[in-house]
């Protein structure tokens, strides 16, 4: 009987901590973008950390894309040649690529990229008393920081998105055209025909949230990281595993939201 009480007591004790923690996350996004609207605003801190998302992470989102594209369009052909419904190849790619497969993808690869770059950058600062030098010398570490990092993820995802939309397409084009046998014009009409702009849209609103969502994770665990370097790889790792959980789950209920009859 003992044992089942301990297991009840764990399970509580768990599920407080989580809430805990899920409070504290929303307090501190709060805090975050609050500090949008108050002055002053760190742009050097903005320009550095929009370059380090959208530029840096480009090549790796870009290879993603394309490959993908490439990927889906030969299974989808695979597939649908049982059925001979080889003509919904072109619909398929772009409606999986705009809606799902660009965000979700690219916003996977910055959540291993960026996710874990910020948590490092910021978790060393913090156990090198970095932070608290800051709140010394009068300057707000959350404003600096986090603020900053949190706009140009909510920014530049989009921006990344549009690239890993294009070469999905595309790479799902070539594949069609050069090795399935498509006509080029025919396989772009269709495209074409197929995309809306709610589509489209819809791609758009996850990339923003989900870098809102993967540099705001970034930052928390680095922020609230302790224990030296043992500390920091710690708070790296849980970066990377939370937001990448969160654009999952974020992306069914944008899906949902927007596509849901």
């Amino acid at each position: 009987m003992n044992w089942i009480l301990d297991a009840i007591a764990r399970v509580g004790r768990a599920a407080l901590g989580a809430c805990r923690t899920a409070g504290a996350v929303v307090l501190f996004a709060l805090e975050a973008v609050s500090h949008l609207v108050r002055p002053p605003f760190y742009f050097r801190q903005f320009g550095h950390a929009f370059a380090e998302t959208a530029y840096f992470s480009l090549p790796v989102v870009a290879l993603t894309a394309v490959f993908t594209g490439m990927v889906l369009a030969l299974q989808s052909y695979t597939g649908f040649a049982r059925f001979n419904a080889e003509g919904a190849i072109a619909s398929v790619v772009v409606l999986s690529v705009v809606r799902e497969l660009g965000p979700v993808l690219a916003g996977l690869m910055v959540a291993g990229r960026i996710g874990a770059a910020f948590a490092a950058e910021i978790g060393t600062m913090r156990v090198t008393d970095q932070i608290d030098a800051l709140t010394t010398l009068s300057t707000d570490p959350v404003k600096y920081l986090v603020t900053p990092r949190v706009l140009a993820g909510a920014l530049a995802l989009p921006l990344l998105v549009i690239v890993a939309d294009v070469l999905g397409v595309m790479g799902g084009w070539l594949i069609a055209t050069l090795k399935l046998g498509f006509a080029s014009g025919a396989y772009l009409k269709a495209t074409m025909d197929v995309l809306r702009v709610a589509d489209v849209v819809s791609g758009l609103v996850k990339a923003a949230v989900f870098g809102f969502v993967i540099t705001l994770m970034g930052t928390w665990c680095g922020y609230t990281s302790r224990g030296g370097a043992q500390g920091v790889g710690a708070a790296t790792t849980a970066a990377v595993v939370s937001s990448s959980i969160l654009v999952l789950a974020l992306d069914y209920v944008i899906t949902e939201a927007f596509f849901a009859r």
